[in-house]
């Protein structure tokens, strides 16, 4: 079979033993002289571009010429911000190679696709991958209808990626194997990239953790085939957080020896409110050195027991140790930039009775009366369903069951009613010394106070509203240097990290976490 191809300025004849478009392909590389790794586009005469589907068709009825371009001097044009093969042609008679490349180049930086050779070459192996299985077209319509990707179209993904790779390499492949297809997933579909992250993909695979979808795919893989120990020394790792050691902004008024023990003694003893926040702010250094003191944190709450009767000292304490701008991000984000978009990702759930009495109560306001049936006030609502999103997931170093989300939620926030005495509820509590929110009203809905509840002591909160509360929750883990409650790890890590931005990069995140990240703040929601 002879077939007149057009490279260029250069037309040759190549002959195909059968109507292959692979073979057309490298067929064509041989004879023009391209670049192996080089991407081809093929099209008729007229511009029309010529799909592997199909070309066997046209290859014994096609009597014009068939055009063939590479990546570097291709006029076909993406004609949607969604990156598959779906393309447009503009004549090359009328755009010079110049234009394209400038063209081609201000596209790349507007949809955020990686037009570096490896990212071109990623890009193109994954797509490979993906369009010779039936799976994998799911996958690019899902994206290209969506503009994201599902949790069942993201798990599709993964495992047909993770199949190619030990098809190809092993059991075992290689780590560049891992992050180039890492790499050519979120160039393939830029709203998977996670913006907050070094190279944007380590949810997927991060060579530095050996952590993420592509990882826990192969682990998978692996563990079936034989046993693997793995022991890892992370206790050392600067894992970013509550717990870790971190520079105090300098305070000129600070109180020291004799001068601080007698702040402590006034305050304790003060009935002045003002009083108590003015000292409490001058012997905050000597806090932080109680709190980083294994030994001595224990005894903070005795040595310093206004905290149990003054409202807003945690909020102070944060904002000393981290200044006012961050202190305020949450209050700031949350109603504008993260409520709904959690909500309506929320919606794409797998429906549970919990769930769906959240969403409703999203939608319920004081105002209109009807609050017996809610779940809840909204935002406090909109807070569970972020939890919903970042369900607690089995394993880790001490190898913990799964808890159910509404278990996980009971570690989160409980209530009380009011009537009866909050002392009784706290002796009937187990001690606790991860923070959680107690409360306490006439429903759910309808909350007249809020208290952080931590080691059998009661904290008053500063704010009756339920978003103000869990962010004050939120900054005693950091104000008492509390690791946060194992279930709850990747709701505050989202909150840390992406909301508050505090200690970006050295804070270890789940893949889970990365990937909501980057359906949130990639995705449109209309």
């Amino acid at each position: 079979m002879i077939v007149k191809v057009q490279y260029r300025n250069c037309k040759k004849y190549i002959k195909l033993a059968e109507p292959c478009f692979s073979e057309f392909v490298s067929k064509v590389k041989t004879k023009f002289t391209i670049p192996a790794e080089s991407h081809i586009d093929v099209t008729d005469n007229t511009g029309t571009e010529i799909d592997e589907d199909v070309f066997p068709d046209l290859v014994t009825t096609l009597d014009s010429c068939f055009v063939v371009w590479t990546s570097f001097d291709s006029p076909l044009v993406a004609s949607s911000p969604v990156v598959t093969d779906t393309r447009s042609m503009t004549p090359s008679s009328s755009i010079g190679s110049d234009q394209v490349s400038v063209s081609s180049s201000k596209r790349a930086r507007l949809e955020g696709i990686d037009e570096t050779l490896d990212g071109r070459k990623a890009r193109d192996m994954v797509r490979e991958v993906l369009s010779k299985t039936p799976g994998g077209a799911v996958v690019m319509e899902d994206y290209k209808q969506s503009g994201g990707l599902s949790d069942s179209s993201r798990r599709k993904l993964v495992n047909i990626l993770a199949a190619h790779m030990t098809e190809q390499e092993g059991r075992i492949p290689c780590k560049q194997t891992k992050e180039m297809t890492a790499l050519g997933i979120v160039t393939l579909f830029p709203a998977l990239k996670d913006p907050f992250s070094k190279k944007g993909y380590e949810h997927f695979y991060d060579s530095q953790s050996g952590t993420g979808f592509l990882s826990w795919r192969l682990k998978t893989i692996q563990r079936k085939t034989r046993p693997r120990h793995i022991h890892e020394n992370t206790e050392n790792q600067n894992t970013g957080g509550p717990a870790m050691s971190r520079d105090t902004i300098y305070l000129e008024d600070q109180l020291q020896g004799d001068q601080c023990r007698e702040a402590i003694s006034l305050m304790n003893h003060s009935n002045n409110s003002q009083l108590v926040l003015l000292k409490m702010r001058q012997t905050f250094q000597y806090r932080q050195c109680l709190v980083h003191d294994q030994e001595k944190s224990t005894i903070l709450l005795k040595v310093f027991p206004r905290f149990l009767d003054i409202k807003g000292l945690v909020l102070q304490d944060f904002s000393l140790l981290f200044g006012e701008e961050t202190a305020s991000k949450f209050l700031e984000k949350w109603g504008i930039v993260f409520k709904d978009k959690v909500i309506r990702e929320a919606r794409t759930l797998p429906s549970t009775p919990l769930l769906q009495k959240l969403l409703n109560s999203t939608n319920i306001k004081k105002e209109d009366g009807n609050l017996e049936n809610s779940e809840w006030d909204s935002d406090m609502a909109s807070l569970l369903l972020l939890l919903h999103l970042l369900a607690p997931q089995p394993g880790g170093r001490k190898k913990t069951l799964k808890i159910s989300v509404r278990d996980a939620a009971d570690r989160l926030v409980k209530f009380h009613k009011s009537c009866p005495s909050l002392d009784t509820y706290l002796a009937e509590t187990e001690t606790n010394p991860q923070p959680y929110l107690l409360a306490t009203g006439t429903t759910k809905a309808d909350v007249h106070s809020f208290y952080i509840v931590m080691d059998k002591s009661l904290i008053p909160c500063q704010s009756t509203s339920s978003l103000a509360a869990f962010d004050e929750l939120f900054k005693a883990h950091f104000v008492f240097r509390v690791k946060y409650e194992e279930s709850l790890c990747s709701l505050f890590t989202f909150i840390q990290t992406t909301v508050y931005n505090i200690d970006v990069g050295t804070t270890r995140e789940s893949p889970k976490v990365r990937e909501l990240r980057a359906k949130l703040l990639n995705k449109c929601y209309s």
